[in-house]
Parts: structure tokens; C-alpha cells; sequence
């Protein structure tokens, strides 16, 4: 399941490079919260899924959705729309496993061992490795940098709330009200920011079906799983697994060519990720 979950989470960023030309950030996030919305309804319906009785409950969904698909997804794509280089992006983000534990350690009283921090230390150096030869400091303005800051806090944040409040929800009705508050959200600072004008291209429709299934309804369902049965910095370790994985994606079909120090770096990061899991 790890494994599966970091094959598809990386390919959320290949998905994002082949949309975003097509349509504003907000506007194609809009666009697919919607249709997740959708999807997960009518799989709730089909499989009569229970859905939550006490406003807490509802509530508690409500904020982790912002924080995990509106928050997160919101600042990723507008630091790339702004024009800050997907390699900083995830520089950036990438730190989300080191903040994690150490919120960990203190809100949800988990332990983290010597050796696990020796690991998210390593993890940290091998992305550096693996992005640094192909950041670009070109885009490093104060707005994209606040954007991928507010990526980074979203996604460590909402993996803990997630942990405490939302571990027994129902994916699909769970989800029915994630999406539903991001989607609204991302809506109305759509309408307020940006032409929402749409290229319907093939490759924006393919690019947006595949996030809409693989990323929104698979990876995600899969992340919520991990976060109900491991410890949420463990889990929060795998993310380091994803720039070098998006790498090689990279390489496959874009031809971004691999320098040695990024292999070198994908290789130093796998040893990490196996010290968090492994240690403790």
C-alpha cells in the first residue's frame, strides 16, 4: 500500500504540468472537486455509505478537507502558476515530513526515536540532491513563496487533523464533504480572482480525469487509510519519496534527463524513508 500510494501521489504533479497551460489554478481545482464530488456521491448512494450523524462530525470533515485539498492543492499550483519552478515547489513542500513529526511529537504525543529523526534528516538532503540541480531562483517572489509555504503548513496540518478527528469517516461520504468545502472555497476565490476561462483540449480532459480518478479518489483514499493504521509522522515520511518517483516520470515522458547527484539523491531518500519506517 505504501508503495502504490507514492506511485500514484507522484503522478499528481505530471497531471498538474499537463492541465495547468489549459486553465487557471483555481479554476481547473474548481473543476475538480466538482467532479470528485460527484464520483463520490454516487458511489455513496450505490453503496448505501453511512454518513455522519453529529455536526462534529461534519465539522471536523469540513476543516480537514480545506486543509488537505483546498489549502494544500490551492498553494502548490498557484506558486507554479506564479511562475516559481515545480523543483522549489517541492523543495519547499518537501519539508512537510520534518514539521509533521515534530507536531506529532507534541499534539498527538507519538514518539519519534533517534534513529527516525536521523532518517528525516536524510530524506531531506536526498530531495535537496535530487531538485537542486533543476531549481530555478527565477520565480522566488514573496507572493509564490507565501503560496508554497501555505502548501507545506496545509499539508502537514491536515494530515494531523485527519489523524485525530476523521480516522474512522467513511471515505466516500467523508469525502463527499471535503471535496464539497474545498470545491467551495476554491470556487469563490475563483470567481473573484481569476477569467475561469477553459482550453478544452485532450490533454486538459485527460489530465483532469486522471486527477479526478487516480489522484482525488485513489491516492487519497489510500493516504486516509495509511493515516488511519500507521502513526501520522511515519506516514508523513513516505512524502519524501515523491520527487525522485516524479522524477523518473519526468524522465520516461518528458525526457528530463537524471544527473548523478539526483540518483544519488533518490537513492539516499529510499534509505531514509526505510529508517522511519523500520526504527521505532
Amino acid at each position: 500500500m505504501p508503495a502504490l500510494f507514492v506511485l500514484l501521489w507522484s503522478t499528481g504533479f505530471i497531471g498538474a504540468k499537463l492541465g495547468l497551460p489549459y486553465a487557471e489554478p483555481l479554476t481547473f481545482l474548481s473543476l475538480r472537486m466538482a467532479l470528485v464530488v460527484g464520483l463520490l456521491l454516487l458511489l455513496a448512494l450505490i453503496g448505501r455509505a453511512p454518513w455522519p450523524t453529529d455536526r462534529a462530525t461534519v465539522g471536523h470533515n469540513a476543516v480537514a478537507g480545506l486543509l488537505l485539498h483546498a489549502g494544500y492543492l490551492g498553494g502548490v499550483f498557484n506558486a507554479i502558476h506564479l511562475g516559481m519552478s515545480a523543483g522549489l515547489v517541492a523543495l519547499i513542500v518537501g519539508l512537510q515530513p520534518v514539521l509533521t513529526a515534530l507536531a506529532a511529537a507534541v499534539l498527538l504525543k507519538e514518539r519519534v526515536t533517534p534513529l527516525q529523526w536521523l532518517g528525516f534528516a536524510l530524506g531531506l538532503v536526498g530531495v535537496a540532491l535530487v531538485v537542486g540541480g533543476r531549481v530555478a531562483v527565477a520565480g522566488m517572489t514573496p507572493a509564490a513563496f507565501a503560496l508554497a509555504t501555505v502548501a507545506l503548513v496545509s499539508i502537514s496540518a491536515g494530515t494531523l487533523y485527519q489523524k485525530r478527528y476523521c480516522g474512522s469517516m467513511d471515505f466516500r461520504t467523508g469525502g463527499v464533504i471535503q471535496y464539497s468545502m474545498a470545491g467551495l472555497v476554491l470556487l469563490v476565490l475563483a470567481m473573484a480572482t481569476e477569467t475561469m476561462h477553459i482550453d478544452w483540449s485532450g490533454e486538459f480532459v485527460f489530465a483532469l480525469l486522471w486527477l479526478c480518478l487516480v489522484l482525488s479518489v485513489g491516492a487519497v483514499s489510500l493516504l486516509y487509510c495509511l493515516i488511519k493504521r500507521g502513526e501520522a509522522a511515519r506516514v508523513s515520511s513516505l512524502f519524501y519519496l515523491t520527487p525522485p518517483v516524479t522524477a523518473l516520470m519526468a524522465f520516461a515522458l518528458f525526457g528530463e534527463t537524471l544527473s548523478r547527484t539526483a540518483m544519488a539523491g533518490m537513492a539516499l531518500t529510499a534509505v531514509a524513508v526505510a529508517l522511519v519506517l523500520r526504527s521505532g
